[in-house]
């Protein structure tokens, strides 16, 4: 008996299999056409959200460019005046601008918003925000800051011959347009652009490198590494050019004229004026009536104290000379003394303490004098000055205070230490000790870093704008 095949339900097996497979493979290929696209989706927004970046840093660039081609180079005040009156782009109002592909074609933007230097300051921030036309919801926003950067990278600038006799302590670089004789210790390099010159210390009196100690053979760099502990620098073994001292001035009248339309600007009556600065955001002045020439002290005074804040801007302009003191907390402020209307330059007397309360950079002083910043004889035995000094055409120190019925060491001029934290321009020798032993016996100078891209309001800077700061918001 033949048994007949149900060749029907075959069929049906074999279809009810095929749509297994074929759902199977259906639900494959969608998962992976589905993991695809959402890939290829992603991609595309990473590589928006990329090219957005690179639209965000060209507006940074540009807006580099910008500065290099209208304030660089430029003096304080012409620089001034393009941040007030030159319609700089991006203050007012955002400034945008379209961004094209190699080919030509403009496929999205960015956006600049500025905010100019306030005061005395020289700090531009530039946010730039850039996207794609395809993808406009898909930004980067960038924020950097440019500064001007300080006149000095040096914690003594000097224009002359300068020696640093032994109990000086330096932390930073030391330059001199002259020669350098050292015998206390550096913790960096100290450099003179001159390869010898004639040292005329009563001790020496001879002609010697650009830069040496009397404490070993000047060529006996084994010895020598005792006092340089980071090295010096001078011709011919280093090309090192002079730097012009006239760059670091500040600009005098610009201050002038700030501080009369400020209210801090201060005539020349009697001998100048003594300014305490004090922590409430005040000073304290008052006319100096008469001083002791041999002294440099303050005798008496004329009229009562006045008290008056510190300029937004950041000027206090005497023309006359300053007896300075005092302490500052969260401000920043520039004290100038000079005569712009005769020959008679004007001097700043460190008349005690100056100190900042905050060392981050939030607190600024500032000490410009025409002539000489000078140290009286009654000044504190310890003795701390914060900020940057500038003496133009003077120098930075203290006189040999002597006593001719003085026979001993308890009567003789006679303090402890010194110690600068910032730094110091000086254009004749600076000195704050003598060879006889009188002075300061112990000299700190230390370098503040936040001078360099922060300087006091007012002070001078370099000619171009450098980025300091760079961040994604």
């Amino acid at each position: 008996m033949k048994i007949r095949e149900n060749k029907s339900g075959v069929r049906g097996s074999a279809l009810v299999y095929g749509l297994v497979i074929l759902t199977v493979v259906s639900i494959v290929l969608t998962s992976i056409i589905g993991f695809v696209a959402s890939q290829t989706k992603y991609s595309l927004q990473v590589h928006s959200r990329e090219e957005a970046f690179q639209v965000a840093e060209t507006g940074v660039h540009f807006y580099r460019w910008y500065l290099a081609h209208t304030v660089d180079g430029r003096t304080t005040q012409q620089v001034k005046t393009f941040w007030a009156t030159g319609n700089p782009y991006g203050v007012a109002t955002p400034y945008e601008v379209e961004y094209k592909d190699q080919s030509g074609v403009a496929i999205g933007k960015y956006r600049l918003e500025v905010t100019p230097p306030s005061g005395g300051s020289t700090i531009v921030t530039v946010k730039s925000t850039g996207w794609l036309y395809k993808y406009p919801e898909a930004t980067r926003v960038l924020e950097v800051r440019f500064r001007r950067p300080s006149w000095s990278e040096y914690v003594v600038l000097s224009n002359n011959n300068i020696r640093f006799g032994s109990g000086t302590d330096v932390q930073g670089k030391i330059f001199s347009n002259g020669g350098v004789h050292f015998d206390g210790v550096t913790n960096n390099i100290v450099y003179s652009a001159v390869g010898t010159y004639y040292d005329s210390d009563n001790d020496v009196h001879a002609t010697k490198p650009g830069v040496w100690t009397s404490w070993a053979n000047e060529y006996n760099t084994t010895m020598g590494s005792d006092v340089f502990l980071a090295g010096k620098r001078y011709p011919p073994d280093y090309s090192i050019a002079t730097i012009p001292f006239s760059s670091v001035y500040g600009d005098l009248n610009l201050m002038k004229a700030d501080a009369t339309t400020g209210g801090t600007y201060f005539d020349n009556s009697g001998q100048g004026r003594h300014i305490i600065l004090k922590t409430n955001g005040t000073f304290d002045i008052r006319i100096v009536q008469s001083t002791n020439s041999s002294t440099n002290n303050i005798n008496n005074y004329s009229g009562a104290w006045q008290n008056r804040s510190i300029p937004q801007d950041g000027i206090i302009f005497v023309e006359d000379n300053v007896w300075l003191e005092g302490q500052v907390d969260g401000q920043r402020v520039t004290i100038a003394a000079a005569n712009l209307t005769s020959s008679a330059l004007k001097s700043v007397y460190i008349n005690g303490n100056i100190r900042y309360t905050n060392y981050d950079g939030t607190d600024g002083i500032g000490i410009v004098a025409q002539n000489d910043i000078e140290i009286p004889k009654n000044s504190p035995t310890d003795l701390r000055i914060d900020g940057a000094v500038l003496s133009q055409e003077g120098r930075v120190g203290r006189q040999h205070y002597t006593n001719s019925n003085c026979h001993s060491w308890a009567c003789e001029d006679h303090k402890n230490s010194i110690t600068i934290f910032g730094a110091m321009a000086s254009n004749q020798r600076y000195g704050f000790a003598w060879t006889d032993g009188t002075g300061y016996t112990t000299r700190n100078l230390y370098y503040d870093n936040n001078l360099f891209y922060f300087p006091p309001p007012y002070f001078p800077t370099g000619t171009q704008y450098q980025m300091d700061l760079w961040e994604e918001k």
